[in-house]
Parts: C-alpha cells; structure tokens; sequence
C-alpha cells in the first residue's frame, strides 16, 4: 500500500492505522488457508492480535474485509504500461486484472461474494473499486474514451469477473474471451 492513506483511511491516528494493516494482513493469511466459507472475523482479530471488538471496529462484516482485502489487491497491483493500439492497450489492462485476481482464487471468491452483498460498507467499496477499474480503463483508451463505451467495458468485465469468480473459466479462457468483447464494442464505439 501507498504511503499516503487512501480515502477509507483518512482520519485515523497512526496506531489506529496500524491496527487496519495488521488486520488486513491477517484477512489476506487466513482467507489464504481456510477460504471464504471458514474465514471469521474473530479467526482474522486472533491472528492479528486483537480483540475481535477492536476488529469490528475496524471491519464491519466478513464481506467488508473481503471487499477491503479485493480493494488493497487492486491498488497494489497497477498495470504496467501498455502500448499499442486502444484495444491492444485495453486488453493488456484486463488481462492484466485477470491475471493479478485469479491467481489468488480464494479473493476471487471473496470478491465475488463480498461484491453481492448489501453490506454499506461494501456498497462504499464498490464504487471505489468500480472506480479504479474506469480510470485503468479511461488511462488505457485515451481521452476519447465516451461515456457509453466505458460503461459497457465496466458492466462487461465485471460480469465476466462474475463468472470467473464462479469458476466458470479459468484466467487464460476469460482472458480471450473478452479480448473478443473488447474489439467489438470499440469497434462499435466508432
């Protein structure tokens, strides 16, 4: 994570900061070895070192620290620079999200079922990372990305993260898959 707190952060003193970190390390360890279905909000606070009042203070639900630990996944792990025509360069930006998510399959999962929920702390999440994903998109395209095609591409690849998360295609199939559906709707665009 960057020096600088992100947003969600702002307004914390620095023990409490500290206290965030250590509970999202220990989110991102324990989601690692037992997976969604087992993860417990109290299994994260024990193995951060914290109480679990303190970890609900900091975490609201087990679907906000997936959406917290899906968040820090995405920010970490910026596309490189990309080059090529405007769909070569969009492509590169979802394979590269494909490839830095699915490597991790238990996140995907977490996001998948964290992204669904109803949680308002999620709902906080969710535009953040929806937002993440326009401006990658928005970098790569150029400044005649319009309205409409950004919204396609970020109802199209959240879906077909979706179904990745699912487990309905591995990273290379989804990967292909939707180079194809990057083509068409700029070819559509123009």
């Amino acid at each position: 994570m960057s020096n600088s707190s992100p947003p969600s952060r702002r307004g914390l003193n620095a023990r409490q900061v500290e206290t965030v970190e250590k509970l999202l390390a220990a989110g991102q360890e324990v989601l690692e070895e037992v997976g969604t279905e087992d993860l417990t909000v109290r299994l994260v606070a024990a193995r951060a070192g914290v109480s679990p009042a303190t970890a609900y203070t900091y975490v609201a639900s087990k679907n906000h620290l997936f959406a917290e630990l899906y968040l820090r996944h995405i920010t970490a792990n910026p596309a490189p620079g990309v080059e090529g025509s405007a769909v070569e360069r969009l492509q590169q930006v979802t394979r590269h999200f494909v490839s830095t998510l699915l490597s991790h399959p238990h996140l995907a999962a977490a996001a998948n079922i964290a992204l669904l929920s109803s949680d308002p702390e999620v709902e906080r999440l969710r535009i953040r990372i929806g937002a993440e994903f326009v401006g990658r998109f928005s970098a790569a395209y150029g400044t005649d990305l319009t309205p409409d095609l950004r919204d396609a591409l970020l109802f199209a690849f959240s879906g077909a993260l979706l179904q990745a998360g699912m487990g309905l295609m591995d990273a290379e199939e989804l990967s292909e898959r939707f180079d194809a559906v990057i083509a068409l709707m700029v070819r559509g665009a123009r």
